[in-house]
Parts: C-alpha cells; sequence; structure tokens
C-alpha cells in the first residue's frame, strides 16, 4: 500500500518521473509474484488507486539488487530495518523505518488478515506518515 499511495502522491506533485518507488518483502513468508491482497486492493481504491490485476509483490530475499539499487531504504517495522540491514546490499545506504524517517519511532504493523478496519487504519496511518516524509524525500533526491 505504502508504494502505491507514494507514487500518487508523487504523480499528484508532478515529479514521478524523477524518483523511482519499489516495495518489497522481506519476511519469512514473503513471496516473488504473490498478487496483491483483495484487502490492501479495496482499501487503496477508496483512494483512487486501482492497481493493475498482475501487480504481483517482490521477494527481496531472493532479489537482492533491489537493495543494492535502492539510495534510501524505508520499512514498516523495525524488524523488517534489521533484516535488510543484514544484507551486503545495505551497507553504506541510509536505511530506517517509515516512522523514524520522519521522526518519531515505532511500526507499522502488517494489516493482512485483520479485516477492513485495520487495513484502513493502516492505510491512514501510512498516508500521514508520507504527507510528513515526502518533503524530506524529494529533498534528499534533490
Amino acid at each position: 500500500m505504502a508504494e502505491a499511495i507514494f507514487k500518487k502522491m508523487l504523480k499528484d506533485r508532478h515529479v514521478d518521473t524523477e524518483i523511482e518507488v519499489n516495495s518489497g518483502g522481506i519476511a519469512p513468508h514473503a513471496r516473488n509474484g504473490a498478487l496483491v491482497s483483495l484487502d490492501a486492493r479495496l482499501s487503496l481504491k477508496e483512494e483512487g488507486i486501482v492497481l493493475d490485476d498482475q501487480k504481483s509483490s517482490l521477494d527481496l530475499k531472493r532479489r537482492p539488487e533491489f537493495i543494492a539499487r535502492a539510495d534510501l531504504l524505508i520499512t514498516m517495522t523495525g524488524q523488517q530495518k534489521e533484516w535488510i540491514g543484514s544484507y551486503p546490499e545495505a551497507r553504506g545506504k541510509e536505511l530506517c523505518t517509515l516512522k523514524e524517517f520522519v521522526g518519531g519511532n515505532g511500526d507499522i504493523e502488517d494489516p493482512s488478515g485483520k479485516g477492513d478496519e485495520i487495513y484502513r487504519q493502516g492505510k491512514e496511518e501510512i498516508k500521514r506518515c508520507l504527507d510528513l516524509a515526502i518533503a524530506k524525500i524529494l529533498k534528499y533526491n534533490a
């Protein structure tokens, strides 16, 4: 959800061609090519974001070149930060949770399997953090 929301924010600000945004899973259960969940799709649709039917996930454990290509690595949780930080491709890169990036602390928990309201709450939390982060990210890219 964070990738899709951030891409929409960049497009709304007409800077979507200046920054490449990718997201991927790093948890043990992450799978390359898994379709985005219906819950995530429905939550994003409320924001006017419609994902391609074939939009699928990226497993960073199998595709560490995405870590290597990144200038900035932002995770949703501290555990994800630890996992990504253990890869040699992450050495020397800025790595933080989304909340840390915007001056806070704590995690944005995965809403999978927890129902519509939890997805909405997670989406709103991501939006709040990305609203704070976008100016910093645009400055970072300058």
